[in-house]
């Protein structure tokens, strides 16, 4: 009963996202992602930006032993069997024993879509990363797929959870991330807003045409059933035991 008329249960702005916000939104963050790495390209051949520098000699000037290790955790969480495979499989299996399969479909895929779009823009771009790199990584540095990971896991729980704890706590991990790549010497600060970007355009785009299944089936969990009401109505106090 639960997955078989989700959209059914959708409000109608849920239902008109499939046709605004991919033309809008999704759309317009992913050429700005591909305008920045044009620009990056074009302009001296990926050379930083002045904005890439400036934070860079601001990073030098304030580094520390706790916060390169809050660096090299989030690293750590970010990349390899972690980011790939235990924190996406973790949600995907939570989602889909609260009932939430199609959150859980849009999860993975928008996880998927953006992981494999920032391998094929760092092979498309091909920046140098920086020369003060302390990790051990991958080719190239637009954009950056740890901010990447994190900005669309971010993104995907906030739309699939509108709370504004979750918005919070989802904002401040890519930003913690953004920084973390930034001092490790892994990316330029252009990089991950490339990939906040990018991550954002995908989730928005994916997240279109599964809009109203998404929002109904959180509806249709959320609404308490027939034997759950009248057994509610039944432990409910009357009006004169109330008083």
């Amino acid at each position: 009963m639960v997955n078989k008329h989700p959209e059914v249960a959708a409000t109608p702005r849920a239902k008109r996202v499939r046709r605004v916000w991919p033309l809008v939104s999704g759309l317009v963050a992913l050429a700005l992602v591909f305008g920045l790495g044009t620009l990056i390209v074009v302009r001296d051949h990926g050379m930083p930006l002045a904005i890439d520098t400036l934070w860079m000699a601001i990073l030098g000037e304030n580094r520390t032993p706790v916060w390169q290790s809050v660096a090299l955790v989030l690293n750590f969480l970010g990349a390899g069997v972690v980011a790939s495979f235990i924190v996406p499989g973790t949600i995907i299996i939570a989602l889909l024993l609260i009932k939430r399969p199609w959150a859980a479909l849009y999860f993975l895929i928008a996880t998927v879509v953006t992981g494999g779009t920032v391998q094929l823009l760092k092979h498309l771009f091909g920046r140098a990363r920086p020369d003060t790199i302390i990790v051990n990584v991958d080719f190239g540095s637009f954009p950056s797929g740890h901010v990447a990971n994190a900005a669309v896991m971010a993104f995907v729980l906030a739309i699939l959870f509108p709370r504004v704890w979750v918005w919070i706590a989802g904002a401040a991990y890519t930003v913690l991330m953004m920084i973390s790549r930034t001092y490790l010497g892994a990316h330029w600060l252009s990089d991950t807003f490339g990939a906040v970007l990018l991550a954002v355009g995908i989730a928005i785009v994916v997240a279109a045409p599964l809009a109203a299944k998404i929002d109904g089936e959180r509806r249709i969990e959320g609404r308490p059933t027939a034997r759950g009401r009248r057994r509610s109505e039944a432990s409910a106090p009357s009006p004169d035991e109330a008083i």
